[in-house]
């Protein structure tokens, strides 16, 4: 008889937490999808700090890891030779033509837009004569983009993505005569 009392009352404190749980849950729209949405951060959070080690690490590498000798190599820059001003030459491009020419090599170009089979067939042709290839991210289509990124994964061509023109820092003569 004891035994049978305390199973009703714990069943009976087990639906009264129940119901407490349920006018709490109720009371507080999209909970649910709250909790989820915490957790997801947290995961997005941790994925940011990976990113930010990651690239620290890639900061501090030596700069001979960047630098490539194109002395009677190819180099190909996919991107437009303007900024967003119309007018105002990008200094990134200009600077990366000077110091492969001068190291010796040769300055292959396409303007990375969407004007069509002939335009995506020109830059397949330059992706297969290129030896590097270096990629303004923001001037360039994302079909340009992706065909640049996927061409140089699946042939192991080295390739430099660049999202600013200022960001060509690191073609410097020194470092293509190296």
């Amino acid at each position: 008889m004891r035994a049978r009392a305390q199973v009703v009352i714990r069943d009976t404190q087990l639906a009264l937490a129940r119901d407490a749980l349920a006018d709490l849950a109720a009371s507080v729209p999209g909970l649910p999808t709250r909790v989820r949405l915490a957790r997801k951060v947290e995961w997005l959070g941790e994925r940011v700090q990976d990113l930010m080690r990651e690239l620290l690490r890639l900061q501090w590498l030596p700069a001979q890891s960047l630098q490539a000798d194109v002395r009677e190599k190819a180099v190909l820059y996919v991107g437009s030779y303007l900024t967003q001003d119309a007018g105002q030459a990008a200094d990134g491009a200009l600077m990366a033509q000077q110091a492969v020419e001068q190291a010796g090599g040769r300055f292959l170009h396409h303007a990375g837009g969407d004007d069509g089979a002939d335009d995506v067939a020109a830059l397949e042709a330059g992706l297969v004569a290129a030896d590097l290839v270096i990629c303004q991210t923001g001037c360039v289509s994302h079909d340009a983009y992706w065909r640049v990124h996927d061409h140089c994964k699946r042939t192991g061509k080295q390739c430099v993505l660049v999202d600013q023109p200022q960001a060509m820092h690191f073609v410097r003569k020194e470092a293509l005569l190296a």
